[in-house]
């Protein structure tokens, strides 16, 4: 993981890193090489288990990485990430930034869990 800092034309201080998710809930590879038979379910329903809270998701596009730009009041992504940000002069790595679209903070301390767990 990349990191940078730098200060926009505005005099705002800005973090810049990229981020790429790991596939951790998709395989490689089938390994099944005949589908499995249907068998009834024998759970009874409070044998189920669910997740509570809300499962974090990746919006499309964000599948392949982003780079995140953050400053003290507003958070960005882009996406691709670009080849050159890491050395790249920083009036392009404002450009990068600014042509990026805003991302939501979380608002709660699970959800920040949440995040992690997925870059994990």
């Amino acid at each position: 993981m990349g990191y940078r800092v730098f200060s926009d034309s505005r005099g705002v201080e800005w973090q810049a890193w990229d981020v790429v998710p790991k596939l951790t809930e998709r395989r490689a590879l089938e390994r099944r090489v005949k589908p499995a038979p249907v068998v009834q379910d024998r759970r009874r329903p409070l044998e189920r288990r669910l997740m509570h809270g809300r499962r974090p998701m990746l919006t499309a596009g964000l599948d392949a990485g982003w780079l995140c730009f953050e400053a003290q009041q507003e958070k960005r992504r882009l996406t691709p990430i670009p080849s050159d940000w890491l050395r790249c002069p920083e009036g392009q790595l404002e450009q990068y930034c600014q042509s990026a679209k805003r991302a939501p903070r979380p608002s709660t301390s699970a959800e920040l869990i949440d995040i992690a767990n997925i870059l994990r």
